[in-house]
């Protein structure tokens, strides 16, 4: 039986998975690996902790070196070695040695493709300054630190709100440095919609961090010191500027080979993670993905799709019937004291798509109330109108963000309706959560809105409900809690009074009830809808809108 060859390139992620799958299912076949940096297999999203010193051993941030690969897999790694192009009807790839010079050709009989992504570096005059930096690589990360180190670089500019920019920005600020972070768009953290990111950006500016929405970086120039930097037409001056708005797919020796890509440069292949080209496969950061949720093409470069794919790739080459059957989008980033998260799609993507969809907010104790340090955490779920099918999730808070996440991520993946989240028994205990989890308290308010237990309305109604005449707006928290803030136009009766003060509530009237998080206005518009009222209930409550407004 003739030895089957499969070479990768690119040996990140995607390939350093693909090699070690084929290895496991295939002791006979020679596997190659072509990798155009220094390592293989090290770990992308560590980077910003080795920066900050997080992460003090550099060593730490590589999973695999050729020598330990080829000692365990049996697999003949080639770093500095840049595939330069692809001959698909030749079935050979030409590889550049940068170490000496040399090119050669190397044939397969199955090609993976896993270049991943590069740093996107749009035209703005001055970008190829040596005083603006990327971190994609483990060299990129280096000379940002030895940036610092050697200048003693007081002052940072991060271009790009995304899940790097924001790690990147953290780091340089745990460092002791001033940071400015510049983002284009009305928020950071594209993943999730802008009124769950407000309260993200409440918490960087507490850690002391410039933060500049809406900001357009428009020309780099060189100083003495640094650099100085126009944005909207203001200048900044830095010791350094570090580039993160985003990343493109490596594609371009494959779109020249005549691969099918989209207009964006991702690779398009099937579920088999087949290109379309006999014997190329290709996965990660480089192809474009079938959306879980909603069944539309997109990009979304992320480690853990990454290495299913790569798996997956594997798979087919050795027989095994294998298919990816998409991305959900599934992700959680640390910024300072927060943790952000989400799954499935956002309320942007389900306007966008004309979803026949409704959202909830809630709020949550990560534990039980009544055992030391329980937080709240803010969930936002995004749900059809009809059905109670979860498509969506955002949580901002503290400790147990990540396990919740993990749940509506594998509800999303199962096809959960808000009924399945009440049935869901969680573990339980003081310490670790509540009776009554922040998962099922979801499903408790969705399911309560579905049979319309309970009618809300959401922040964005504000100013038309302030200006309906047959509105009443009642506010039913505390009298302190009023007199500390509330929403212009509101009314202060108390929960505990309600029953006792119902003749100051006009009838014929549409109540629109407030409280702290809703919950409160929750009964109050039980009370009052068995009194005869129509009433709605703030979704998210008074908290909700002084995060948004305040």
């Amino acid at each position: 039986m003739k030895q089957k060859k499969v070479v990768i390139i690119g040996g990140v992620a995607g390939g350093a998975s693909a090699a070690a799958r084929l290895r496991r299912l295939d002791e006979n076949a020679h596997i190659v690996v072509v990798e155009r940096g220094p390592y293989i297999s090290f770990a992308n999203c560590g980077l910003p902790y080795y920066l900050g010193g997080t992460i003090q051993d550099r060593a730490a941030l590589t999973l695999q070196t050729p020598e330990s690969f080829k000692a365990r897999f049996n697999v003949d790694v080639r770093v500095f070695s840049e595939a330069v192009s692809i001959q698909p009807d030749n079935k050979t790839i030409t590889i550049h040695n940068h170490n000496t010079g040399e090119e050669y050709e190397e044939s397969y009989d199955s090609l993976i493709l896993s270049m991943g992504a590069d740093a996107s570096m749009p035209p703005i005059p001055g970008i190829d300054s040596k005083k603006v930096f990327t971190v994609r690589n483990i060299p990129d990360t280096v000379a940002v630190k030895t940036y610092i180190e050697e200048h003693q670089a007081k002052k940072a500019v991060v271009a790009g709100g995304g899940f790097i920019g924001l790690e990147v920005a953290e780091n340089l600020r745990d460092l002791g440095m001033d940071v400015t972070l510049v983002e284009m768009a009305d928020q950071v953290i594209p993943s999730i919609d802008a009124d769950m990111a407000a309260q993200v950006h409440g918490h960087m500016r507490q850690k002391g961090l410039h933060l500049l929405l809406g900001s357009a970086l428009q020309k780099i120039e060189d100083t003495e010191t640094g650099v100085s930097l126009t944005v909207n037409g203001e200048t900044i001056d830095a010791d350094l500027l570090v580039m993160a708005i985003g990343v493109r797919p490596a594609s371009e020796i494959a779109v020249k080979a005549g691969l099918p890509a989209n207009a964006k440069g991702a690779l398009i292949v099937n579920s088999a993670m087949e290109t379309g080209v006999d014997g190329i496969y290709a996965v990660g950061d480089l192809i474009e993905i079938t959306h879980f949720v909603t069944g539309e093409k997109g990009y979304i470069p992320l480690a853990g799709p990454a290495n299913k794919q790569g798996r997956i790739a594997a798979d087919n080459i050795c027989g095994i019937p294998s298919r990816y059957t998409g991305t959900q989008g599934s992700s959680i980033l640390k910024v300072f004291d927060l943790a952000v998260a989400s799954t499935g799609i956002t309320e942007k993507t389900a306007k966008a798509l004309h979803l026949n969809y409704e959202k909830s907010f809630t709020f949550s104790a990560n534990h039980a109330t009544y055992y030391p340090g329980a937080t709240n955490m803010s969930i936002k779920t995004i749900f059809e109108k009809d059905t109670g099918k979860i498509l969506g999730v955002q949580i901002v808070g503290n400790d147990g963000v990540d396990k919740r996440c993990d749940v509506f991520a594998t509800a999303i993946r199962a096809g959960m309706t808000a009924k399945d989240l009440t049935e869901l028994e969680l573990c339980y205990a003081p310490p670790f959560g509540s009776a009554k989890d922040p998962v099922n308290m979801a499903g408790y308010v969705i399911e309560n809105i579905q049979n319309g237990i309970v009618k809300i309305f959401h922040w964005d109604q504000l100013q038309e409900i302030s200006q309906d005449p047959n509105g009443f707006l009642l506010d039913v928290r505390n009298p302190m809690e009023y007199m500390a803030g509330t929403i212009p136009g509101f009314i202060n009766i108390p929960l505990d009074s309600l029953r006792d003060r119902l003749d100051e509530i006009p009838k014929g009237k549409t109540i629109y009830v407030t409280c702290q998080i809703g919950l409160r206005g929750y009964i109050a518009a039980r009370i009052l809808e068995q009194k005869g009222y129509t009433v709605y209930n703030l979704s998210g409550g008074y908290r909700l809108y002084q995060t948004i407004f305040e």
